[in-house]
């Protein structure tokens, strides 16, 4: 289980304060138990503050000691794969192997026209980086040209720290672009817009697509490599959990129809939709179980469950929702407590036997009591 995050901050609070909550979160998030947190790259939109996911997972790797830290995604069009590879072969070392690169094409077109690069081209763009990163990491030396890279006798300082390179994974949303990608190398694949009907419908397409593409380029696709991202709330009721997201909802769905004016960020039906068809939570535990298991039965099976950090709530309720999710979801999910429920069981159907025994042992012990009691008297 996991986070990820964007992270999504109102544009009326304090960013510097926002920005330490998101460390304050992860640090929480590692107490309860989570594997994975991811952090978003944006540099437009007021929203999504952080620019740099590089620079936020070298920060919280010094306060955390287990979880492990992806980039949720590079943008690769907005960089030199060099400069790319260096800073991650970096982190992987910093973090001592705790950092996972994912990687994308950019969704925020306001990113990519202040850098004046066409959306037409960047899913290629994407393909060529990511190419070229991956043989840094593999310590070829790299001479490439092109119309936006250039790079003579390229190498990186460091070798991994993670043998044989560090995790990574790559976005996918509707197009099978990332899946084929994801296929060709033997990458992690990240579904960033599970909750989305039209990208939850392709689901299981697009790893099956992963799969194939695996298979003709002779690498290996594995469930415990697929990520889904998808939003959840949670509260003891259903009633007190809609209650909660009324804190930030308003001004998070405005932003999400800022960036897609047509369906925003959670599709044509919006947040009622995508919980009314399984896709969102905003509910109870046993709301989220059933989530998951919607999910697992599309895909066939994943790796790790990321919920999409919103800011919906306000933040100790939004801890509190977290904090279910570690108590109640994971270990009915992940069956931790399976040979407790066995144990529990067993002794409910055998409770007429034990208490039985129970009883005469305890009976016999007074019986013998009194009859060493009676036998001492008779001798006096």
């Amino acid at each position: 289980m996991g986070v990820f995050l964007p992270p999504h901050h109102p544009n009326d609070e304090d960013p510097t304060l926002a920005l330490q909550r998101d460390f304050e979160l992860i640090e929480f998030l590692e107490r309860l138990g989570y594997h994975e947190a991811w952090i978003g790259e944006h540099h437009s939109g007021g929203f999504e503050i952080i620019s740099s996911p590089e620079v936020f997972i070298a920060a919280a790797a010094e306060r955390t000691k287990k979880i492990m830290l992806g980039s949720g995604v590079v943008s690769l069009p907005y960089h030199n794969p060099l400069m790319v590879a260096e800073r991650f072969l970096q982190l992987d070392h910093q973090t001592r192997g705790r950092a996972i690169l994912g990687v994308g094409p950019g969704q925020l077109q306001s990113d990519a026209r202040m850098l004046c690069i066409e959306a037409s081209k960047q899913r290629q763009m994407m393909a060529e980086s990511l190419d070229i990163i991956l043989r840094l990491f593999s310590g070829e030396v790299v001479t490439h040209q092109s119309d936006w890279i250039n790079l003579n006798q390229a190498q990186t300082n460091l070798k991994p720290y993670t043998w044989p390179r560090p995790p990574v994974a790559i976005a996918s949303a509707v197009t099978p672009t990332g899946a084929k990608l994801a296929g060709r190398y033997g990458l992690g694949l990240l579904c960033l817009a599970a909750s989305v009907f039209a990208a939850y419908d392709v689901l299981d397409v697009n790893w099956r697509v992963a799969c194939e593409e695996a298979k003709e380029h002779g690498t290996e696709m594995h469930p415990e490599n697929l990520r889904l991202v998808v939003p959840m709330h949670l509260a003891e009721t259903r009633e007190r959990a809609w209650s909660n997201i009324q804190f930030g909802f308003e001004p998070w769905e405005s932003y999400s129809f800022s960036v897609n004016p047509k369906t925003g960020l959670l599709g044509l039906g919006g947040i009622e939709e995508a919980v009314n068809n399984g896709l969102a939570v905003v509910g109870t535990p046993n709301d989220a179980i059933e989530c998951l298991e919607k999910y697992w039965d599309k895909t066939g099976g994943f790796g790790c469950f990321l919920q999409l950090a919103t800011n919906w709530a306000e933040f100790e309720n939004t801890k509190k929702s977290y904090e279910l999710f570690a108590r109640y979801v994971m270990p009915k999910f992940a069956s931790r407590n399976s040979q407790r429920e066995q144990s529990l069981l067993h002794m409910h159907r055998n409770r007429e036997d034990y208490s039985e025994s129970y009883r005469s042992a305890s009976q016999a012990a007074i019986d013998e009591h009194f009859s060493e009691h009676v036998k001492g008297e008779k001798k006096e």
